[in-house]
């Protein structure tokens, strides 16, 4: 009961609803738009939809209320989560078990950091396809 009052609360103060991306998740209103992956290995890539899901979990503190927020389901997040712990040496989050005092979801230092690296990644690239592709703008626009 817990956790859906604090999803309506964060419902009501960011006037979003479930299955909205946040801002942030999202790459750019203007256009070209650029999406971009990392790929750390074959095996460990990040992108727009985990990092999103690490900002979520930042902001709510809940692994399922991220879920929520972003629209997915809690199976896809934990495993979008257990695979982002598994590919690097130290988690990207840590997660609680509920309970009496419920369960719960935190961001390690290097969960922030890597937010921080690929937004900035991800500003940098738009502003290089913005200046690169100028000359190939579409007709009216």
């Amino acid at each position: 009961m817990a956790a859906i009052t604090k999803l309506r609360s964060l419902k009501a103060r960011s006037g979003r609803t479930a299955g909205r991306q946040p801002p942030s998740a999202t790459v750019a209103t203007s256009w070209p738009r650029v999406r971009i992956r990392v790929d750390f290995s074959e095996r460990c890539a990040v992108g727009p939809g985990k990092v999103a899901l690490l900002e979520a979990i930042a902001r709510v503190g809940s692994l399922s209320l991220a879920a929520r927020e972003l629209g997915m389901s809690y199976r896809r997040a934990w495993d979008l989560l257990a695979d982002l712990n598994r590919s690097f040496e130290s988690p990207l989050a840590t997660t609680t078990v509920g309970g009496m005092q419920g369960g719960g979801a935190r961001l390690t230092t290097q969960g922030r950091k890597l937010i921080r690296e690929f937004r900035t990644l991800e500003l940098a690239t738009r502003r290089i396809a913005a200046r690169q592709m100028r000359a190939f703008r579409e007709r009216g626009a």
